[in-house]
């Protein structure tokens, strides 16, 4: 261990996190210390949801926050978006999450002195949220101005067995001397999680693209509150999107002794106010049941008859029910989810943490997509994006699948719109937004927003994953086909054909943005090509598919689409042709047809306090550079491994790699795949923990809006695609391993075709076990691997592929020439100090 240990602090970058005051632990993340200083980074990391309703981890008193934040998956505002040059085809309406009323809020007052933390005497702190039981925790003694020392215990849950219900209890225990005690819990709606202390919530200053739009009128009208017993309701609709929402509160209470206690409801808030006297050693415990329902239609009178029911349920379980379907939901979600890295706490906590927040994000969403940001923030305005279906589903293909067809019939009910869409931007067949909550376009931005086209193909890509992994033709026939169709009918009517003397005839795709946002509006992007080359096949497989298979099902999606056999022969022929660049004087392919004549970036002498670019220079200085946000090409030899050979990944891979500037969190973990793949084994491990630890470390300085869940995708990805070299090439599940020196062994779980198998990688070997179903055949190096039930399947490695030291050099390429006879040179653009100020 000792051994594995120093190879560990000399192939990865240090471990960011302050250990004193977040040990690490291999299912808990822990806080023994209060700051106020990252009140916006704690209330992300230590956030509560379930796909549906998310609480942020704003303390309980309600006083010190950065950002109050309570949110409901796809329940938004609308809003005209108002462009200073208008221009036919712009997104025309702008959606941005709505922060919904707060229910986290229970204050304490003892002697009459409120609980203040920032100000506080706190002799012993901790908070944990625990992965396991998905429960956030705290326990604190407060000394009080007068010297009593008072223990006080909270835990907070928002359940994934009841996806409309969060449970908070409040313990409050005099250690020395009696007290008067009183407790305020309160539901209070805020406008767009402003304090009620505060004009706004807190910030960080300068101008960033990537945060919420700020809504400055009132979002909720109250169409209902009222209190009946111990319950509480209060009602809203939404003054532009009309969506409706009521939330309702019950408390009860166990303590020995007299209480009193008071109840108000008003429009915009409610509270129950509980007073007694305390003595030493006797504890008050509060239970507060919440629940919320939304709609896009139904009133918020009728909604306030389910939130009763909701909460008739409860009180008749109980809660303690609650909290034991908890714990027994995500003892099923880890057995098909989990990731062990044996070797290193702090590599396991953060593994676990990711993978929770994907369950927090998208587990009970039923029904609606998967936001940028989850339900733990509002950053990029809670609009879902590509990410989902490229980062987030793929985890959920093969380990909980019914997850992932959720989020894919989010996308089909989105396709009524995104052929309206189409038709919008003079294209046949469906082009679904690249930013969105509603269905419609709500990127103002087209040169990185619209003109992303390759949305498309990462939806169809999603789908065929999920029906070759699942076998799930059904849902294939009855609505994934109608986006394979429409999707396809995009590109060949988006792409044209043409002559190129030597190279014969070709099917290009211009004007469009591939996923580096540094490089717009291009020709013939490989990405999006190779990714379209796909679509288009997969449409075509699949209509051939259900017409040999179910052909009542196909003559119904015939009948409906209107398809003809023309187009199925246009597509396979279009697919055939695909422009796939190849530049003959450097080796590699072109990210787009002009990708090359531009300079390049010299990011080794940028200084740090230029970055991220997008934050420091005009999106017209970085087009004319090679440089990229994220990675593009690189994306395109994962996701689409087999149409690209070995000598080709490696050769685009070391030209890629030191222009691309990471300043995008989805760019480090697709960087890590294909640095272990090509033998890059120590600048693969880097990558990953870069993505590991970007949210619990704020290595983008913007956790405070929320979590990264594509980058938390990510890191499964980096982990069992990248580390534990599996490939999924037309459902045929393949290994072949890259396990870091470092690591002792790894495992990790994947359901194919109701098979869940147990893959074990250790440095000389490869183990598979049946935990579920009857088996699966694999491939491992090539060589064909049968694993059944009740025998492991064991396989010797020779080494763990290429070993290449270091990272590719980054003037490899200086000094060559291009096709036209100029050389290639790196250098900055003119930098001009000035204060830049957002109004």
């Amino acid at each position: 261990m000792k051994a594995a240990q120093r190879a560990l602090d000399d192939m990865s970058a240090p471990d960011y996190v302050d250990r004193l005051r977040f040990p690490a632990d291999p299912w808990r993340l822990i806080e023994s210390e209060f700051d106020e200083d990252d009140l916006g980074t704690t209330e992300t990391l230590f956030s509560v949801g379930n796909g549906y309703l998310g609480l942020r981890g704003n303390i309980e008193e309600g006083h010190d926050a950065h950002a109050h934040g309570t949110f409901i998956n796809g329940f938004h505002e609308t809003w005209r978006i108002r462009h200073a040059e208008e221009a036919y085809g712009f997104a025309r309406t702008g959606q941005t999450i709505v922060n919904v009323p707060d229910p986290k809020i229970i204050r304490l007052y003892v002697d009459d002195e409120p609980l203040l933390l920032s100000i506080a005497d706190l002799p012993e702190y901790s908070r944990t949220l625990d992965m396991r039981t998905g429960v956030l925790t705290r326990d604190l003694l407060w000394r009080t101005p007068a010297g009593n020392r008072v223990r006080v215990r909270s835990r907070r849950m928002v359940s994934f067995q009841q996806r409309h219900l969060a449970i908070m209890q409040f313990e409050v225990t005099l250690l020395d001397h009696e007290a008067p005690v009183a407790i305020s819990s309160q539901l209070l709606n805020r406008q767009a999680g402003a304090d009620e202390y505060r004009s706004s919530p807190g910030s960080t200053a300068g101008f960033d693209p990537r945060k919420s739009e700020s809504l400055n009128e009132r979002v909720l009208e109250p169409r209902l509150h009222r209190i009946h017993d111990d319950e509480m309701l209060l009602g809203y609709q939404c003054v532009n999107s009309h969506m409706t929402l009521a939330v309702g509160m019950q408390h009860t209470y166990d303590f020995d002794g007299d209480v009193e206690r008071e109840t108000e409801v008003q429009p915009d808030y409610a509270k129950d106010v509980f007073r007694f006297r305390a003595q030493p050693g006797r504890t008050f415990t509060l239970t507060k049941v919440v629940t919320y329902h939304s709609s896009r239609a139904v009133p918020a009178r009728e909604l306030g008859d389910r939130c009763h029911r909701t909460l008739s349920r409860v009180r008749d379980e109980g809660v303690d029910k609650q909290f034991a379907d908890q714990e027994e939901w995500l003892a099923d979600f880890w057995r098909r989810s989990d990731v062990e890295v044996d070797g290193d706490d702090r590599i396991q906590q953060a593994v676990r943490w990711n993978l929770f927040q994907l369950a927090q994000a998208a587990a009970r969403g039923d029904g609606q997509g998967v936001a940028a940001k989850g339900v733990t923030g509002s950053g990029y305005s809670g609009h879902y994006f590509w990410d989902t279906e490229i980062y987030v589903v793929p985890f959920f293909v093969y380990t909980s699948p019914g997850i992932a067809r959720n989020a894919l019939r989010y996308r089909y009910r989105m396709l009524p719109k995104a052929i309206e869409r189409a038709g919008e931007l003079a294209q046949h067949g469906a082009l679904f937004p690249w930013r969105t909550i509603n269905g419609e376009e709500a990127s103002a931005y087209y040169a990185a927003g619209t003109a992303q086209y390759h949305i498309d193909a990462d939806i169809s890509f999603a789908i065929d994953k999920y029906v070759k992994a699942t076998g799930d033709d059904e849902f294939l026939a009855r609505e994934g086909i109608d986006i394979l169709v429409q999707t396809a009918r995009m590109w060949a009517d988006l792409g044209f054909w043409r002559n190129i003397k030597g190279d014969g005839s070709s099917f290009r795709i211009h004007g469009v943005t591939g996923p580096d946002e540094y490089t717009t509006v291009v020709n013939d992007n490989l990405y999006t090509n190779v990714m379209a080359r796909f679509n288009l096949r997969a449409a075509a497989a699949s209509v051939r598919k259900l017409a040999s298979m179910w052909p009542d099902q196909y003559h119904r999606m015939v009948a409906r689409l209107g398809l003809e056999e023309a187009e199925i022969i246009e597509w396979e022929s279009a697919a055939e042709a695909m422009a796939i660049l190849w530049d003959d004087d450097l080796g590699i392919h072109p990210q787009d047809a002009l990708f090359h004549e531009r300079e390049l970036w010299d990011l080794e002498n940028t200084p740090p306090e230029q970055r991220p670019l997008l934050l420091h220079f005009h999106p017209l200085v970085i087009y004319r550079f090679q440089v990229l946000k994220q990675a593009d090409v690189v994306l395109a030899l994962f996701l689409q491994g087999d149409q690209f050979s070995t000598e080709e990944k490696k050769a685009d891979f070391d030209y890629y790699d030191p222009i691309t500037t990471g300043d995008s969190t989805l760019s480090g973990v697709v960087q890590s795949i294909m640095a272990a793949e090509v033998g890059y084994h120590e600048l693969a491990l880097r990558y990953f923990w870069d993505g590991l630890f970007v949210d619990i470390a704020d290595l983008h300085s913007n956790t405070a809006d929320g979590v990264h869940v594509a980058s938390a995708g990510g890191v499964w990805s980096a982990l069992v695609h990248g580390f534990g070299g599996m490939r999924d090439y037309g459902g045929v599940l393949s290994f072949d391993p890259r396990l870091p020196e470092p690591w002792p062994e790894m495992r990790f779980r994947l359901t194919q075709k109701g098979t869940r198998l147990r893959v074990t990688i250790r440095p000389d070997e490869i183990a598979f076990t049946v935990e579920e179903g009857q088996g699966l055949t694999v491939m491992v190096r090539g060589q064909r691997v049968s694993v059944l039930r009740g025998e492991d399947a064991v396989v010797p490695l020779d080494g763990q592929g290429p070993r290449i030291p270091g990272a590719p050099d980054a003037a490899a390429f200086h000094g060559t020439l291009r096709a036209d006879g100029s050389v290639v040179t790196a250098s900055l653009p003119a930098v001009v100090d000035q204060e830049f100020e957002l109004d």
